[in-house]
């Protein structure tokens, strides 16, 4: 029998005030990775307080930097003391650990990384990685679950993809900053957070063209130095909580955010039936009646993230019609939907398409996080629920929604966090 935390949910409350969104993981994780390119302080600002950033901090403080969280604020030392393995232990828990293989190779000609969380060549590969540090003139074999590459030095080369990998981009980008000569990465990932990590790369002096595009240009250098910088706001936060006003009939304005970096998801807002209002760095949603219908494909940036696909079917759940949901990314991102079900949700999925006919109300039941962003599609509709929602394993939401409970309180929900023991 063991302990684990759990969220509690009493539906029915319409969410209304102003919350702040906090900085991207996915912007962070990769900058952190990039100290390893340079020898010196680092620091950076408006960073999310989330389990899956102290788990990175904990794996540069076993490679040897010196590691400070404080307040949304991270500050790294890098030395020349740097261990160049990353261990299973720490990378099991986290895929993009990955990111410290580029930069040890690029840096040192040596990196001997654990592949990540055991599934390697699954639906999230590694080997968009491989290749292109492959075509870089690395020499790379995996023995016992570790990546081993070495280098003498990486040469500049012309990478070009079959489908836009996020993290291979981000990985070569940081590799082809200290390689000699241009590489030029075709069908880049165009992520608002690979556009992140590639400004901050500029900052430490490298020399990159094309950030935001689907070309990226890399002329690298003999040498980078160390920046400072802050993260960019967490669009898959910013649109969980624009989700959370239409679905409770609610008002909400976020604030710190970019409206470009989820203009996708405003669109469907919009065509949902909510009022979206934007300034230069905030987005109002507010409702006004009914949620209705709206058939949604998901599709790499700029197109509607797959990691709002099960917050968009729980919206759709209770919308006044049929919708059909589409994820185009990720085949096999559908274990919220017999969570969803037991809420009441009328779901019928089919491989990668559910079709949603929504309804008049949702039942409050205990449910079950299986992954991060199902668990933001349970809370999402324990929201709206009729009674309490338990929902469990709630460590899953804890590696990218920061103090989630708070901040919905803070909006007027009735949410808290409590801990169930569960018999083994």
């Amino acid at each position: 029998m063991f302990i684990m935390d759990k969220l509690v949910v009493e539906g029915g409350k319409a969410l209304k005030g102003n919350i702040s969104v906090s900085g991207a993981k996915n912007a962070v994780l990769p900058m952190m990775a990039c100290t390893f390119l340079a020898e010196g302080q680092y620091r950076l600002d408006n960073v999310p307080m989330l389990k899956d950033v102290k788990t990175m901090s904990k794996l540069l403080e076993n490679m040897g930097a010196d590691v400070s969280l404080k307040e949304n604020s991270i500050a790294i030392k890098t030395n020349g003391h740097t261990k160049l393995e990353a261990p299973y232990e720490l990378v099991k828990t986290m895929r993009a650990s990955i990111y410290v293989l580029g930069p040890l190779l690029a840096r040192h000609g040596y990196a001997k990384v654990s592949l990540p969380g055991g599934c390697a060549w699954g639906p999230r590969p590694v080997n968009l990685h491989i290749e292109g540090m492959r075509k870089m003139g690395a020499d790379i074999k995996i023995e016992k679950g570790y990546i081993i590459a070495k280098a003498r030095r990486l040469k500049g080369a012309h990478i070009s993809f079959d489908i836009p990998s996020v993290g291979a981009t981000g990985n070569l980008l940081m590799a082809a900053t200290l390689a000699k000569g241009r590489t030029i990465i075709e069908n880049a990932a165009k992520e608002p957070e690979i556009s992140a990590t590639a400004k901050f790369l500029n900052a430490m002096g490298a020399k990159i063209e094309g950030i935001g595009t689907d070309q990226l240009i890399i002329d690298g250098t003999d040498s980078l130095h160390p920046a400072d910088e802050s993260v960019i706001a967490d669009r898959i936060e910013a649109g969980t909580f624009m989700i959370a006003a239409l679905i409770t009939g609610g008002d909400i304005t976020l604030e710190n955010v970019d409206p470009h970096h989820v203009a996708a998801i405003s669109t469907k807002m919009a065509d949902a039936g909510a009022i979206v209002t934007e300034g230069p760095n905030w987005i109002n949603i507010h409702s006004k009646g009914r949620i209705k219908p709206v058939d949604m494909t998901t599709a790499v940036y700029p197109g509607f993230p797959t990691d709002m696909q099960a917050q968009w079917m729980a919206l759709m759940s209770i919308a006044k019609g049929s919708s059909i949901i589409t994820d185009s990314v990720f085949l096999d991102r559908f274990t919220h939907v017999a969570e969803l079900k037991r809420l009441g949700a009328d779901i019928t999925l089919d491989h990668n398409v559910a079709v949603i006919k929504g309804t008049s109300h949702l039942s409050g039941a205990p449910v079950m996080s299986t992954d991060l962003r199902a668990s933001a599609s349970l809370i999402l509709a324990g929201l709206v629920a009729k009674g309490q929602t338990d929902v469990s394993r709630v460590y899953h939401i804890d590696r990218g929604y920061e103090k989630i409970e708070k901040k919905l309180q803070g909006l007027g929900a009735k949410i808290w966090r409590t801990n169930e023991q569960l018999i083994t």
